[in-house]
Formats: C-alpha cells, sequence, structure tokens
C-alpha cells in the first residue's frame, strides 16, 4: 500500500485563477502557513506563495491534494525550498508587529 506522500506525489499540479476572485490548486501537499493575506503552500513542484486580500480557505482535500482559495489574488509566485523557512518567520513577525 502506498504512503499517502506517495499518493499526493503522483498528482499533476496546477493552477486555475478564475476572475482573480475563485483560486483551484491541485497537487498541494502541505498548506505551510495562511492568513487572510498570504497562503504558503508546498506543491508536488515547489512551494508556492499565494498573496491577496481577503484570503479563505474554502475547501481543503487532503486525500487528492486540492485546494480552493476564495478572495482578491493579487499575486503567487514559486520560491527556492531553502527560502521556506525565512518567508515563515517574517510572516510571523510581520503579523506580530502590525
Amino acid at each position: 500500500m502506498e504512503t499517502k506522500e506517495a499518493i499526493v506525489s503522483n498528482y499533476n499540479h496546477s493552477i486555475t485563477l478564475t476572475e482573480r476572485k475563485n483560486l483551484l490548486i491541485t497537487g498541494v501537499k502541505k498548506i505551510e502557513n495562511f492568513d487572510n493575506e498570504e497562503f504558503l503552500l508546498e506543491t508536488t513542484m515547489g512551494f508556492l506563495v499565494v498573496k491577496g486580500e481577503g484570503l479563505e480557505l474554502i475547501k481543503l482535500d487532503t486525500i487528492s491534494g486540492n485546494v480552493s482559495i476564495k478572495g482578491m489574488v493579487t499575486a503567487f509566485s514559486y520560491m527556492a525550498d531553502n527560502n521556506k523557512k525565512e518567508t515563515t518567520t517574517t510572516s510571523i513577525f510581520n503579523r506580530l508587529f502590525k
């Protein structure tokens, strides 16, 4: 029997953005961090940062690796694995000292 990570790594990764308000991401392994302005997701193709305003997690399907986010999406980008820790730490400090 395959482990959960082996199953998720078999999924294709895609991003579907509709009218900058509805975002569907497939191939998600894990949600590292999120709030109403930023999501940090680990996907089968690397770490993905989604930025926007009023972002909400609508659906999380851990078995198939699908995530649905609602809100105004202003940007999304991939980052190198070694930068993950820096962004997470920075986000936490930004929230504490806003």
